[in-house]
Protein backbone atom coordinates (compact mmCIF):
# COMPACT_ATOMS: atom_id res chain seq x y z
CA UNK A 1 0.00 0.00 0.00
CA UNK A 2 0.99 3.65 -0.42
CA UNK A 3 1.85 5.27 2.90
CA UNK A 4 1.41 8.91 1.81
CA UNK A 5 -2.25 8.75 2.82
CA UNK A 6 -3.04 12.45 3.17
CA UNK A 7 -1.80 13.47 -0.28
CA UNK A 8 -3.73 10.63 -1.92
CA UNK A 9 -6.90 11.31 0.05
CA UNK A 10 -6.84 15.00 -0.95
CA UNK A 11 -6.58 13.93 -4.61
CA UNK A 12 -9.60 11.65 -4.14
CA UNK A 13 -11.60 14.41 -2.46
CA UNK A 14 -10.89 16.75 -5.39
CA UNK A 15 -11.52 13.96 -7.95
CA UNK A 16 -8.34 15.05 -9.73
CA UNK A 17 -8.04 13.01 -12.99
CA UNK A 18 -4.32 13.78 -13.20
CA UNK A 19 -3.70 11.11 -10.55
CA UNK A 20 -5.57 8.38 -12.46
CA UNK A 21 -3.08 5.57 -12.92
CA UNK A 22 -0.63 7.00 -10.36
CA UNK A 23 -2.46 5.10 -7.61
CA UNK A 24 -5.74 3.28 -6.93
CA UNK A 25 -8.29 3.85 -4.17
CA UNK A 26 -9.60 0.71 -2.47
CA UNK A 27 -12.63 0.82 -0.18
CA UNK A 28 -12.78 -1.87 2.50
CA UNK A 29 -16.54 -1.51 3.10
CA UNK A 30 -17.43 -2.30 -0.52
CA UNK A 31 -14.34 -4.30 -1.59
CA UNK A 32 -14.14 -2.08 -4.69
CA UNK A 33 -11.12 -0.21 -6.06
CA UNK A 34 -11.48 2.99 -8.11
CA UNK A 35 -9.61 5.75 -9.90
CA UNK A 36 -8.89 8.85 -7.79
CA UNK A 37 -11.31 10.74 -10.08
CA UNK A 38 -14.23 8.33 -9.55
CA UNK A 39 -17.48 10.36 -9.37
CA UNK A 40 -18.85 8.18 -6.59
CA UNK A 41 -19.24 9.60 -3.06
CA UNK A 42 -15.87 10.03 -1.34
CA UNK A 43 -15.42 7.11 1.08
CA UNK A 44 -14.67 7.57 4.76
CA UNK A 45 -11.02 7.78 5.68
CA UNK A 46 -11.13 4.69 7.87
CA UNK A 47 -12.37 2.59 4.92
CA UNK A 48 -9.73 3.68 2.41
CA UNK A 49 -6.51 1.99 1.29
CA UNK A 50 -4.23 3.18 -1.52
CA UNK A 51 -2.32 0.90 -3.91
CA UNK A 52 0.30 1.66 -6.56
CA UNK A 53 -1.15 -0.72 -9.15
CA UNK A 54 -4.41 -2.35 -10.12
CA UNK A 55 -2.68 -5.69 -9.68
CA UNK A 56 -1.87 -4.91 -6.03
CA UNK A 57 -5.49 -3.91 -5.36
CA UNK A 58 -6.78 -7.06 -7.03
CA UNK A 59 -4.29 -9.18 -5.10
CA UNK A 60 -5.64 -7.68 -1.87
CA UNK A 61 -9.14 -8.87 -2.80
CA UNK A 62 -10.69 -5.73 -4.32
CA UNK A 63 -12.79 -5.66 -7.52
CA UNK A 64 -12.75 -3.00 -10.23
CA UNK A 65 -15.38 -0.27 -9.98
CA UNK A 66 -17.98 -0.63 -12.74
CA UNK A 67 -18.57 3.11 -12.81
CA UNK A 68 -15.08 4.59 -13.29
CA UNK A 69 -13.37 1.51 -14.80
CA UNK A 70 -9.98 1.93 -13.11
CA UNK A 71 -8.49 -0.86 -15.21
CA UNK A 72 -8.83 1.43 -18.28
CA UNK A 73 -7.10 4.51 -16.80
CA UNK A 74 -3.78 5.86 -18.14
CA UNK A 75 -0.70 4.08 -16.84
CA UNK A 76 1.57 5.47 -14.17
CA UNK A 77 4.20 7.83 -15.65
CA UNK A 78 6.77 6.27 -13.33
CA UNK A 79 7.02 3.02 -15.25
CA UNK A 80 8.00 4.84 -18.47
CA UNK A 81 10.20 7.62 -17.10
CA UNK A 82 12.14 5.65 -14.48
CA UNK A 83 15.07 3.46 -15.51
CA UNK A 84 15.28 1.03 -12.58
CA UNK A 85 14.58 -2.69 -12.69
CA UNK A 86 10.96 -2.41 -11.52
CA UNK A 87 10.12 0.07 -14.28
CA UNK A 88 11.90 -1.98 -16.93
CA UNK A 89 9.95 -5.02 -15.75
CA UNK A 90 6.65 -3.14 -15.95
CA UNK A 91 7.38 -2.09 -19.54
CA UNK A 92 8.24 -5.65 -20.52
CA UNK A 93 5.12 -7.05 -18.85
CA UNK A 94 3.03 -4.44 -20.70
CA UNK A 95 4.61 -5.66 -23.93
CA UNK A 96 3.43 -9.21 -23.17
CA UNK A 97 6.72 -10.87 -22.24
CA UNK A 98 5.23 -12.87 -19.35
CA UNK A 99 2.47 -14.21 -21.62
CA UNK A 100 5.02 -15.23 -24.25
CA UNK A 101 7.99 -16.38 -22.16
CA UNK A 102 6.76 -16.69 -18.59
CA UNK A 103 8.35 -15.17 -15.50
CA UNK A 104 11.69 -16.94 -16.15
CA UNK A 105 11.85 -15.26 -19.56
CA UNK A 106 11.14 -11.87 -18.00
CA UNK A 107 13.83 -12.39 -15.35
CA UNK A 108 16.36 -13.51 -17.96
CA UNK A 109 15.82 -10.37 -20.03
CA UNK A 110 16.47 -8.25 -16.95
CA UNK A 111 19.47 -10.27 -15.79
CA UNK A 112 17.84 -11.19 -12.48
CA UNK A 113 16.81 -14.45 -10.87
CA UNK A 114 13.09 -15.12 -10.62
CA UNK A 115 13.25 -14.77 -6.85
CA UNK A 116 15.10 -11.44 -7.01
CA UNK A 117 12.63 -10.09 -9.54
CA UNK A 118 9.57 -11.14 -7.56
CA UNK A 119 11.00 -9.58 -4.40
CA UNK A 120 11.77 -6.31 -6.22
CA UNK A 121 8.30 -5.99 -7.78
CA UNK A 122 6.55 -6.91 -4.55
CA UNK A 123 8.49 -4.21 -2.75
CA UNK A 124 8.08 -1.50 -5.41
CA UNK A 125 4.61 -2.20 -6.81
CA UNK A 126 2.85 -4.39 -4.29
CA UNK A 127 2.42 -7.37 -6.61
CA UNK A 128 4.60 -9.93 -8.33
CA UNK A 129 4.97 -10.41 -12.11
CA UNK A 130 2.24 -13.07 -12.29
CA UNK A 131 -0.32 -10.82 -10.59
CA UNK A 132 0.64 -7.84 -12.77
CA UNK A 133 0.33 -9.93 -15.93
CA UNK A 134 -3.00 -11.30 -14.68
CA UNK A 135 -4.38 -7.77 -14.28
CA UNK A 136 -3.24 -6.95 -17.80
CA UNK A 137 -4.85 -10.10 -19.22
CA UNK A 138 -8.11 -9.10 -17.56
CA UNK A 139 -8.07 -5.72 -19.29
CA UNK A 140 -7.21 -7.30 -22.67
CA UNK A 141 -10.05 -9.78 -22.19
CA UNK A 142 -12.46 -6.95 -21.43
CA UNK A 143 -11.49 -5.18 -24.67
CA UNK A 144 -12.07 -8.35 -26.70
CA UNK A 145 -15.35 -9.13 -24.92
CA UNK A 146 -16.71 -5.63 -25.49
CA UNK A 147 -15.43 -4.94 -29.02
CA UNK A 148 -15.63 -8.29 -30.84
CA UNK A 149 -18.14 -11.14 -31.26
CA UNK A 150 -15.42 -13.74 -30.65
CA UNK A 151 -16.47 -16.87 -28.75
CA UNK A 152 -15.35 -16.70 -25.12
CA UNK A 153 -12.93 -19.58 -25.63
CA UNK A 154 -11.11 -17.60 -28.32
CA UNK A 155 -11.13 -14.49 -26.12
CA UNK A 156 -9.59 -16.44 -23.25
CA UNK A 157 -6.61 -17.71 -25.19
CA UNK A 158 -6.15 -14.49 -27.18
CA UNK A 159 -5.92 -12.54 -23.91
CA UNK A 160 -3.18 -14.85 -22.68
CA UNK A 161 -5.06 -17.12 -20.27
CA UNK A 162 -3.94 -20.74 -20.11
CA UNK A 163 -7.47 -22.12 -19.68
CA UNK A 164 -11.10 -21.07 -19.99
CA UNK A 165 -11.60 -21.73 -16.27
CA UNK A 166 -8.77 -19.35 -15.38
CA UNK A 167 -10.30 -16.77 -17.72
CA UNK A 168 -13.78 -17.08 -16.18
CA UNK A 169 -12.45 -16.94 -12.62
CA UNK A 170 -10.30 -13.87 -13.33
CA UNK A 171 -13.06 -11.90 -15.05
CA UNK A 172 -15.48 -12.73 -12.23
CA UNK A 173 -12.91 -11.76 -9.60
CA UNK A 174 -11.77 -8.51 -11.22
CA UNK A 175 -15.06 -7.20 -12.61
CA UNK A 176 -17.59 -8.90 -10.30
CA UNK A 177 -19.49 -10.26 -13.28
CA UNK A 178 -19.23 -13.11 -15.76
CA UNK A 179 -17.76 -12.69 -19.27
CA UNK A 180 -21.21 -13.23 -20.78
CA UNK A 181 -22.80 -10.58 -18.58
CA UNK A 182 -19.96 -8.20 -19.40
CA UNK A 183 -20.67 -8.58 -23.10
CA UNK A 184 -24.42 -8.17 -22.62
CA UNK A 185 -23.87 -4.65 -21.23
CA UNK A 186 -22.25 -3.44 -24.46
CA UNK A 187 -24.38 -0.91 -26.29
CA UNK A 188 -24.71 -0.95 -30.06
CA UNK A 189 -23.56 -3.52 -32.62
CA UNK A 190 -20.23 -5.29 -32.26
CA UNK A 191 -17.88 -5.13 -35.26
CA UNK A 192 -17.69 -8.37 -37.21
CA UNK A 193 -14.40 -10.24 -37.38
CA UNK A 194 -12.56 -10.32 -40.72
CA UNK A 195 -9.70 -12.53 -41.87
CA UNK A 196 -7.23 -10.15 -40.27
CA UNK A 197 -8.84 -9.23 -36.99
CA UNK A 198 -9.61 -5.50 -36.66
CA UNK A 199 -10.18 -4.18 -33.16
CA UNK A 200 -11.20 -0.63 -32.27
CA UNK A 201 -10.42 0.83 -28.89
CA UNK A 202 -9.75 4.11 -27.11
CA UNK A 203 -6.38 4.92 -25.59
CA UNK A 204 -6.81 7.24 -22.57
CA UNK A 205 -4.33 9.95 -21.64
CA UNK A 206 -3.90 12.74 -19.13
CA UNK A 207 -5.03 16.16 -20.27
CA UNK A 208 -3.81 18.32 -21.85
CA UNK A 209 -2.36 16.79 -25.01
CA UNK A 210 -1.01 18.81 -27.94
CA UNK A 211 -1.19 16.64 -31.09
CA UNK A 212 0.68 19.10 -33.32
CA UNK A 213 4.28 18.08 -32.71
CA UNK A 214 3.39 14.50 -31.72
CA UNK A 215 1.51 13.50 -34.86
CA UNK A 216 3.18 16.16 -36.99
CA UNK A 217 6.60 14.65 -36.32
CA UNK A 218 5.39 11.13 -37.13
CA UNK A 219 3.79 12.37 -40.35
CA UNK A 220 6.80 14.42 -41.47
CA UNK A 221 9.25 11.55 -40.92
CA UNK A 222 6.99 8.72 -42.15
CA UNK A 223 8.87 6.01 -44.08
CA UNK A 224 7.12 5.17 -47.38
CA UNK A 225 5.56 1.71 -47.28
CA UNK A 226 6.02 1.46 -43.50
CA UNK A 227 4.08 4.56 -42.36
CA UNK A 228 1.51 6.86 -43.89
CA UNK A 229 -1.10 9.48 -43.06
CA UNK A 230 -4.57 8.83 -44.46
CA UNK A 231 -7.76 10.71 -43.58
CA UNK A 232 -6.01 12.53 -40.71
CA UNK A 233 -4.97 9.20 -39.25
CA UNK A 234 -1.41 8.02 -38.70
CA UNK A 235 -0.97 4.41 -39.85
CA UNK A 236 2.02 2.10 -39.66
CA UNK A 237 3.05 -1.55 -39.81
CA UNK A 238 4.14 -3.46 -36.71
CA UNK A 239 6.40 -6.46 -36.29
CA UNK A 240 4.68 -8.58 -33.64
CA UNK A 241 5.38 -11.95 -32.05
CA UNK A 242 2.69 -13.86 -33.93
CA UNK A 243 2.67 -12.04 -37.26
CA UNK A 244 2.60 -8.56 -38.80
CA UNK A 245 0.02 -5.99 -37.81
CA UNK A 246 -1.13 -2.50 -38.72
CA UNK A 247 -2.13 0.17 -36.23
CA UNK A 248 -4.15 3.29 -37.04
CA UNK A 249 -4.02 6.20 -34.56
CA UNK A 250 -6.28 9.25 -34.67
CA UNK A 251 -6.18 12.04 -32.06
CA UNK A 252 -9.53 12.93 -30.52
CA UNK A 253 -10.26 15.57 -27.84
CA UNK A 254 -10.37 13.10 -24.94
CA UNK A 255 -8.62 9.97 -26.22
CA UNK A 256 -6.64 8.46 -29.08
CA UNK A 257 -8.74 6.34 -31.37
CA UNK A 258 -6.79 3.15 -32.09
CA UNK A 259 -7.65 0.56 -34.70
CA UNK A 260 -5.45 -2.52 -34.67
CA UNK A 261 -5.49 -4.91 -37.63
CA UNK A 262 -3.76 -8.05 -36.39
CA UNK A 263 -2.75 -11.38 -37.83
CA UNK A 264 -3.21 -12.93 -34.39
CA UNK A 265 -5.16 -11.46 -31.49
CA UNK A 266 -2.57 -12.66 -29.01
CA UNK A 267 -0.61 -9.59 -30.14
CA UNK A 268 -3.25 -7.11 -28.93
CA UNK A 269 -1.50 -6.49 -25.60
CA UNK A 270 1.81 -5.66 -27.30
CA UNK A 271 0.04 -3.46 -29.87
CA UNK A 272 -1.60 -1.38 -27.14
CA UNK A 273 1.65 -1.06 -25.18
CA UNK A 274 3.66 -0.01 -28.23
CA UNK A 275 1.03 2.50 -29.35
CA UNK A 276 0.97 4.09 -25.92
CA UNK A 277 4.77 4.19 -25.83
CA UNK A 278 4.93 5.70 -29.34
CA UNK A 279 2.62 8.57 -28.36
CA UNK A 280 3.96 8.97 -24.80
CA UNK A 281 0.40 8.69 -23.48
CA UNK A 282 1.32 7.90 -19.88
CA UNK A 283 3.16 11.20 -19.35
CA UNK A 284 2.05 13.66 -16.66
CA UNK A 285 1.87 16.91 -18.69
CA UNK A 286 0.69 19.07 -15.78
CA UNK A 287 3.75 18.23 -13.68
CA UNK A 288 6.11 18.59 -16.65
CA UNK A 289 4.67 21.89 -17.86
CA UNK A 290 4.57 23.31 -14.33
CA UNK A 291 8.31 22.85 -13.91
CA UNK A 292 9.28 24.03 -17.39
CA UNK A 293 7.02 27.09 -17.03
CA UNK A 294 9.26 28.36 -14.25
CA UNK A 295 11.62 29.43 -17.04
CA UNK A 296 10.45 32.75 -18.46
CA UNK A 297 11.71 31.81 -21.93
CA UNK A 298 9.68 28.59 -22.10
CA UNK A 299 6.55 29.79 -20.29
CA UNK A 300 4.93 31.54 -23.34
CA UNK A 301 5.47 28.44 -25.48
CA UNK A 302 3.79 26.24 -22.87
CA UNK A 303 0.89 28.65 -22.43
CA UNK A 304 0.34 28.65 -26.20
CA UNK A 305 0.22 24.85 -26.63
CA UNK A 306 0.46 22.90 -23.35
CA UNK A 307 0.78 19.15 -23.13
CA UNK A 308 3.44 18.44 -25.72
CA UNK A 309 4.58 14.82 -25.73
CA UNK A 310 7.78 13.18 -26.99
CA UNK A 311 7.18 11.24 -30.22
CA UNK A 312 8.85 7.89 -29.57
CA UNK A 313 8.86 4.67 -31.61
CA UNK A 314 7.37 1.18 -31.81
CA UNK A 315 10.73 -0.51 -32.35
CA UNK A 316 14.00 0.61 -30.76
CA UNK A 317 16.42 -0.84 -33.33
CA UNK A 318 14.40 0.70 -36.17
CA UNK A 319 14.55 4.11 -34.48
CA UNK A 320 18.32 3.87 -33.95
CA UNK A 321 18.98 2.90 -37.57
CA UNK A 322 16.79 5.75 -38.80
CA UNK A 323 18.70 8.17 -36.56
CA UNK A 324 21.93 7.21 -38.34
CA UNK A 325 20.25 7.61 -41.73
CA UNK A 326 19.09 11.08 -40.71
CA UNK A 327 22.50 12.43 -39.74
CA UNK A 328 23.42 15.68 -41.54
CA UNK A 329 20.65 15.44 -44.14
CA UNK A 330 17.10 16.75 -44.55
CA UNK A 331 14.00 15.03 -43.24
CA UNK A 332 12.90 14.26 -46.82
CA UNK A 333 16.26 12.69 -47.68
CA UNK A 334 16.17 10.55 -44.53
CA UNK A 335 12.69 9.31 -45.47
CA UNK A 336 13.96 8.40 -48.94
CA UNK A 337 16.91 6.38 -47.56
CA UNK A 338 14.71 4.56 -45.05
CA UNK A 339 12.04 3.87 -47.68
CA UNK A 340 14.60 2.28 -50.00
CA UNK A 341 15.85 0.05 -47.22
CA UNK A 342 12.31 -1.06 -46.41
CA UNK A 343 11.44 -1.70 -50.06
CA UNK A 344 14.57 -3.76 -50.68
CA UNK A 345 14.93 -5.65 -47.39
CA UNK A 346 11.63 -5.39 -45.49
CA UNK A 347 9.09 -8.20 -45.34
CA UNK A 348 5.90 -7.75 -47.36
CA UNK A 349 2.67 -6.77 -45.60
CA UNK A 350 -0.82 -6.73 -47.11
CA UNK A 351 -2.87 -3.62 -46.38
CA UNK A 352 -6.47 -3.56 -47.55
CA UNK A 353 -7.05 -0.11 -46.06
CA UNK A 354 -4.15 1.84 -47.56
CA UNK A 355 -0.72 1.74 -49.14
CA UNK A 356 1.40 0.15 -46.43
CA UNK A 357 3.38 -2.78 -47.80
CA UNK A 358 6.51 -3.38 -45.73
CA UNK A 359 7.83 -4.02 -42.25
CA UNK A 360 10.98 -2.07 -41.51
CA UNK A 361 13.85 -4.59 -41.90
CA UNK A 362 15.46 -6.16 -38.86
CA UNK A 363 19.16 -5.52 -38.22
CA UNK A 364 20.01 -9.10 -39.23
CA UNK A 365 18.76 -8.37 -42.75
CA UNK A 366 20.95 -5.27 -43.17
CA UNK A 367 24.46 -6.65 -42.94
CA UNK A 368 26.69 -5.17 -45.67
CA UNK A 369 23.88 -3.40 -47.52
CA UNK A 370 24.87 -0.82 -50.13
CA UNK A 371 23.92 2.67 -48.99
CA UNK A 372 24.12 5.83 -51.10
CA UNK A 373 25.77 7.92 -48.39
CA UNK A 374 29.27 9.03 -47.34
CA UNK A 375 31.74 6.36 -46.24
CA UNK A 376 31.86 7.55 -42.62
CA UNK A 377 28.08 7.28 -42.25
CA UNK A 378 28.06 3.85 -43.93
CA UNK A 379 30.61 2.64 -41.39
CA UNK A 380 28.50 4.04 -38.56
CA UNK A 381 25.40 2.34 -39.92
CA UNK A 382 27.13 -1.03 -40.33
CA UNK A 383 28.63 -0.81 -36.84
CA UNK A 384 25.21 -0.15 -35.35
CA UNK A 385 23.72 -3.04 -37.35
CA UNK A 386 26.38 -5.39 -35.99
CA UNK A 387 25.86 -4.25 -32.39
CA UNK A 388 22.09 -4.69 -32.64
CA UNK A 389 22.19 -8.04 -34.47
CA UNK A 390 24.73 -9.51 -32.03
CA UNK A 391 22.71 -8.49 -28.98
CA UNK A 392 25.50 -6.27 -27.68
CA UNK A 393 23.13 -3.29 -27.96
CA UNK A 394 19.57 -3.81 -26.68
CA UNK A 395 16.94 -1.17 -27.39
CA UNK A 396 13.68 -2.75 -26.25
CA UNK A 397 11.09 -1.98 -23.56
CA UNK A 398 13.27 -3.50 -20.85
CA UNK A 399 16.56 -1.94 -21.92
CA UNK A 400 19.06 -0.78 -19.34
CA UNK A 401 19.43 2.87 -20.40
CA UNK A 402 22.86 3.39 -18.89
CA UNK A 403 24.23 0.23 -20.48
CA UNK A 404 22.65 1.03 -23.86
CA UNK A 405 24.06 4.56 -23.89
CA UNK A 406 27.51 3.26 -22.95
CA UNK A 407 27.43 0.88 -25.93
CA UNK A 408 26.22 3.66 -28.24
CA UNK A 409 29.04 5.93 -27.08
CA UNK A 410 31.58 3.23 -27.94
CA UNK A 411 30.38 2.86 -31.54
CA UNK A 412 32.12 4.69 -34.35
CA UNK A 413 30.21 7.68 -35.68
CA UNK A 414 27.67 7.86 -32.83
CA UNK A 415 28.03 11.43 -31.59
CA UNK A 416 26.14 13.30 -28.87
CA UNK A 417 23.27 14.33 -31.18
CA UNK A 418 22.58 10.77 -32.35
CA UNK A 419 22.93 9.35 -28.84
CA UNK A 420 20.48 11.84 -27.35
CA UNK A 421 17.92 11.34 -30.13
CA UNK A 422 18.05 7.57 -29.61
CA UNK A 423 17.81 8.07 -25.83
CA UNK A 424 14.79 10.33 -26.26
CA UNK A 425 12.84 8.35 -28.85
CA UNK A 426 13.93 4.72 -28.44
CA UNK A 427 14.80 4.52 -24.73
CA UNK A 428 12.18 6.99 -23.50
CA UNK A 429 14.69 9.04 -21.49
CA UNK A 430 12.71 12.08 -20.25
CA UNK A 431 15.92 14.08 -19.78
CA UNK A 432 17.70 13.56 -23.12
CA UNK A 433 18.96 16.87 -24.47
CA UNK A 434 20.57 17.13 -27.95
CA UNK A 435 22.09 20.54 -27.30
CA UNK A 436 23.88 20.59 -30.66
CA UNK A 437 20.64 20.11 -32.63
CA UNK A 438 20.23 22.92 -35.18
CA UNK A 439 16.55 23.42 -34.37
CA UNK A 440 17.27 23.66 -30.64
CA UNK A 441 20.06 26.19 -31.19
CA UNK A 442 17.95 28.34 -33.54
CA UNK A 443 15.11 28.38 -31.04
CA UNK A 444 17.52 29.30 -28.25
CA UNK A 445 18.75 32.30 -30.24
CA UNK A 446 15.22 33.51 -30.94
CA UNK A 447 14.25 33.13 -27.28
CA UNK A 448 17.33 34.92 -26.00
CA UNK A 449 18.85 31.77 -24.51
CA UNK A 450 22.54 30.85 -24.79
CA UNK A 451 23.09 29.37 -28.25
CA UNK A 452 26.41 27.58 -27.74
CA UNK A 453 25.97 23.92 -26.75
CA UNK A 454 27.95 24.14 -23.49
CA UNK A 455 26.16 27.29 -22.31
CA UNK A 456 22.79 25.88 -23.30
CA UNK A 457 23.43 22.70 -21.29
CA UNK A 458 24.19 24.82 -18.23
CA UNK A 459 21.08 26.96 -18.82
CA UNK A 460 18.92 23.82 -19.10
CA UNK A 461 19.77 22.40 -15.66
CA UNK A 462 16.57 23.72 -13.99
CA UNK A 463 14.53 21.91 -16.68
CA UNK A 464 15.71 18.52 -15.48
CA UNK A 465 14.47 15.78 -15.49
CA UNK A 466 12.16 16.95 -18.31
CA UNK A 467 14.60 18.24 -20.93
CA UNK A 468 13.23 15.90 -23.61
CA UNK A 469 9.95 17.79 -23.28
CA UNK A 470 11.72 21.15 -23.28
CA UNK A 471 13.17 20.12 -26.66
CA UNK A 472 9.64 19.65 -28.03
CA UNK A 473 8.76 23.21 -26.98
CA UNK A 474 11.99 24.57 -28.46
CA UNK A 475 11.31 22.82 -31.75
CA UNK A 476 7.87 24.47 -31.82
CA UNK A 477 9.53 27.89 -32.27
CA UNK A 478 10.38 26.99 -35.87
CA UNK A 479 7.43 26.80 -38.27
CA UNK A 480 8.54 23.39 -39.51
CA UNK A 481 6.19 20.76 -40.86
CA UNK A 482 6.96 18.49 -37.87
CA UNK A 483 4.91 20.93 -35.77
CA UNK A 484 1.73 20.75 -37.85
CA UNK A 485 -1.20 18.34 -37.62
CA UNK A 486 -2.98 17.65 -39.88
CA UNK A 487 0.11 17.72 -42.09
CA UNK A 488 0.49 20.43 -44.70
CA UNK A 489 -0.15 19.46 -48.34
Amino acid sequence: MIEDFERCYVAVQSRDPRFDGWFYTAVTSTHIYCRPSCPAHTPMRKNVRFYRSAAAAQLAGFRACKRCRPDASPGSPEWNSRADVASRAMRLIADGVVDREGVPGLAAQLGYSVRQLERTLQSEIGAGPIAIARAQRAQTARILIETTPLPMTDVAFAAGFSSVRQFNDTVQSVFATSPTALRSRVRGPVRAITTSTAIDLRLPFRQPLCPDNLFGHLAATAVPGVEEVRNQTYRRTLRLAHGPGIVELTPMPDYINCRAVLSDMRDLTATIARSRWLLDLDADPVAIDRQLSLDDALAPLITKSPGRRVPRCVDGPEMALRAILGQHISTAAARTHAGRLAAQHGEIVNDAGGELNRLFPQPEALHNVELAMPLKRRLSFNGLVTALASGRLVLGPGSDRVEALDVLTSLTGIGPWTKHVIAMRALGDPDAFPESDLGVRRAAERLGLPATPAALVERSQPWRPWRSYAVQYLWSVDDHRINHWPPRP
